[in-house]
C-alpha cells in the first residue's frame, strides 16, 4: 500500500471531506447551538476534532503516512467542510 504523499491536493481535501470525525462533531455542535455566531466555534472545535483523530490513526499505523504535508491546510479545509456541516446541523434543529 502507498499511502498518502506529501502535499497531495486531491488527498487533502478528499481527507477533510470525509472525515467522519469532522461530519459528526460538526453536525451535533451545530444541531445543539442556538446562535448563529456559535457555527464558527463548532467548526473550530470539529476540525481540530478530526486532526486529533487523523494523527492518532496515523500513530497506531491504520492510515500509512510518513508526513501528510500541509498539516494547517488540513484544518483550514476541515474547518470549512466543518462549517457547512455546522450550518446543515443548525438547519436542521427543531425550533422552539
Amino acid at each position: 500500500m502507498e499511502g498518502l504523499q506529501p502535499f497531495d491536493l486531491r488527498g487533502l481535501v478528499l481527507l477533510a471531506a470525509l472525515n467522519p470525525v469532522v461530519i459528526v462533531v460538526a453536525f451535533m455542535m451545530g444541531r445543539a447551538a442556538d446562535q448563529w455566531q456559535k457555527l464558527i466555534v463548532a467548526a473550530f472545535a470539529a476540525s481540530l476534532a478530526g486532526f486529533v483523530a487523523i494523527y492518532l490513526a496515523v500513530l497506531v499505523g491504520l492510515v500509512p503516512a510518513h508526513g501528510i504535508g500541509s498539516e494547517a491546510g488540513l484544518v483550514v479545509l476541515q474547518f470549512l467542510f466543518g462549517l457547512a456541516w455546522t450550518t446543515a446541523g443548525y438547519a436542521s434543529r427543531s425550533r422552539r
